[in-house]
């Protein structure tokens, strides 16, 4: 037997963290019985990772304030979270193998083993098709293994460092 009720949705105010709701179809009043002006909503256009996430985002106009909402179906959220939280633990609690992006040559390294390093830091370059391409770091930790230095060389995938 199919299960005829409607799905229930997440909707998610883009900006506002805490403002997050879950409706089915049936929670809402009928359009006419709704008093004052009614809010206009406009579907923006489906990119490659909303399509990828199973989302759909609107612009939601009401009296003058302009919202971006996000929807998904509650069950693929709940699914999602559960999913991220795992790997949320593991990227915070163990060390994080920092790997070569593409094959090439270790030009510069701005940071030693025991140095202390922020999410988004600047680790190494490599150069790869005369192009220098910054590596940085995933999380914030201590670098606890130097597996390269200035000049090696490196393949695609090889251990560059290792941040715990």
């Amino acid at each position: 037997m199919i299960d005829s009720k409607p799905a229930r949705l997440r909707l998610s105010v883009a900006g506002a963290e805490t403002s997050v709701f879950v409706i089915a179809p049936d929670d809402l009043p009928p359009a006419t019985s709704r008093p004052g002006r009614q809010p206009d909503v406009r579907p923006l256009p489906l990119s490659e990772t909303d399509r990828a996430a199973g989302v759909r985002r609107y612009e939601v106009t009401v009296e003058g304030w302009l919202f971006t909402v996000t929807s998904e179906d509650e069950a693929r959220a709940i699914l999602r979270e559960r999913a991220g939280q795992g790997s949320a633990a593991a990227r915070h609690h163990g060390p994080t193998v920092v790997t070569a992006p593409m094959p090439g040559r270790v030009v510069r390294i701005w940071v030693a083993q025991g140095d202390t390093v922020e999410a988004g830091q600047r680790l190494l370059a490599i150069e790869a098709m005369k192009m220098e391409n910054e590596v940085r770091a995933p999380r914030g930790g201590t670098i606890t293994l130097m597996a390269v230095s200035a000049e090696s060389s490196v393949e695609l995938g090889d251990e560059l460092l290792t941040v715990r």
